[in-house]
């Protein structure tokens, strides 16, 4: 079992910037994959980007190039840095731990919005 907690949403400005955070409760060095999906208002939840055990990392296509997806195990946190926003990057972030088992955090609210 673990907890998952997303933190740095808010409101930015299309072609801002936000970092968000993913703090797990336990070590995530075992989990074979961490990511971030989203979920934007009337839409199903999709994959932002997700980083695998050994650093390899996949990406949407809406987001490569703009969002950076990292971990560290040492603090067991994941990080999305979110470059360039646009609008349509509005939506509650999801942290997703993948292992035996899959965790979800309860999410965190981003909103870009002039």
């Amino acid at each position: 079992q673990v907890q998952l907690v997303e933190s740095g949403g808010g409101l930015v400005q299309p072609g801002g910037s936000l970092r968000l955070s993913c703090a797990a409760s336990r070590s995530i060095f075992g989990f074979t994959r961490m990511g971030w999906y989203r979920q934007a208002p009337g839409k199903q939840r999709e994959l932002v980007a997700t980083i695998t055990s050994g650093g390899l990392t996949n990406y949407a296509g809406s987001v490569k190039g703009r969002f950076t997806i990292s971990r560290d195990n040492a603090k067991d946190m994941v990080y999305l840095q979110m470059n360039s926003l646009k609008p349509e990057d509005t939506a509650v972030y999801y942290c997703n731990a993948w292992s035996v088992m899959e965790y979800w955090g309860k999410g965190t609210l981003v909103t870009v919005s002039s």
